[in-house]
């Protein structure tokens, strides 16, 4: 039996998850709160635009209308990562060996550790990040495409065009896949094992009645499930050619509202869904079958993760619900 720990906040929650096991939620009018222990709120920003979890799950990177870039400690410590002035920080990602990647209009930047600041000029506006699985490879989201760049060294730029605006990015576990969402309520994809340019083989994931924005990875990277839809959207990555010719799973239908947000468990095939009407749901990807989490609230759930055990789910609200389902 699942039991919530609530929490309510005055204002919209950009981002909820775990910083070193230790439930965490970043909130647009820029604090971080830390709401166990010492009941921690750290005032990161003025106004909070973005936010990922490092990789090593110590830390919380964060990108704000202040043009800063800082990192939050579960201990409450914060750090600047670099001041860019006037410029909203829209986009923000972690990428290994603490390297922190974060977009501005129509430019990308990576800050490494040791303060080195590489920039990536676009023709147009940069609406995703993604750091490839392995190698410092930064993947940037944009109009007609992504841009594959490489943080060190002086490797060409490897261009993947597809007509259209791309809004957000994601590599598949293993590396062999790149998938983009789309304005166009679509997700679109590439098969990289087999390409030296920008040519590789396409993937075309249409038919959503709304913008799919959230994607989650299974951990094996079988599945990738997607919002956009009065239910998740999983489609199949274990072929070689990935989704094509395969129809998705449709997971935790419900016919009076969207999902909005999912999260894969970080160890079985098990989907977490945030519904517009703040419902949560925790979904067997295998069977469908089905376990309520959380009844609707107020709200859009607009942030959804687990702990790094799979014992505990975080999410936050467009109307600042918030709270911590334990398992």
């Amino acid at each position: 039996m699942a039991t919530v720990a609530p929490y309510d906040f005055d204002c919209h929650v950009e981002w909820a998850g775990f910083v070193e096991d230790e439930p965490c939620f970043a909130l647009v009018e820029g604090d971080v709160v830390l709401p166990t222990g010492k009941d921690r709120t750290v005032a990161a920003h003025d106004g909070l635009l973005s936010a990922a979890l490092a990789l090593d799950g110590k830390s919380l990177i964060t990108g704000g209308e202040d043009g800063k870039v800082m990192r939050v400690g579960a201990d409450g410590s914060v750090a600047q990562v670099v001041n860019m002035g006037s410029k909203w920080i829209d986009v923000v990602e972690a990428g290994p060996q603490d390297a922190v990647a974060f977009a501005s209009g129509r430019t990308a930047w990576l800050a490494q550790a040791d303060g080195t600041l590489k920039e990536f000029p676009h023709e147009r506006a940069v609406e995703g990040l993604a750091f490839a699985p392995k190698g410092m490879r930064l993947a940037c989201a944009r109009y007609n495409g992504v841009s594959m760049h490489w943080a060190v060294g002086s490797a060409a730029t490897v261009d993947l065009h597809w007509d259209g605006a791309h809004t957000g990015v994601t590599f598949s576990p293993d590396g062999k896949y790149i998938v983009t969402s789309m304005v166009e309520n679509a997700l679109h994809g590439w098969r990289l094992d087999d390409k030296k340019s920008g040519d590789g083989k396409h993937m075309r994931m249409t038919g959503y009645p709304a913008k799919p924005k959230s994607l989650s990875w299974s951990p094996k990277g079988k599945w990738l499930a997607s919002s956009g839809a009065q239910a998740a959207i999983c489609w199949p990555f274990s072929g070689k050619d990935g989704p094509m010719g395969k129809a998705p799973k449709e997971l935790g239908t419900r016919g009076d509202t969207m999902v909005v947000q999912v999260a894969c468990h970080p160890m079985e095939d098990v989907l977490a869904i945030g519904y517009a009407d703040g419902m949560v749901m925790a979904v067997r990807i295998e069977d469908a079958a089905e376990n309520m989490l959380r009844r609707p609230g107020n709200g859009a759930i607009s942030s959804l993760a687990w702990d790094a055990a799979g014992m505990r789910l975080a999410f936050g609200s467009e109307e600042g619900e918030a709270g911590v389902i334990s398992l």
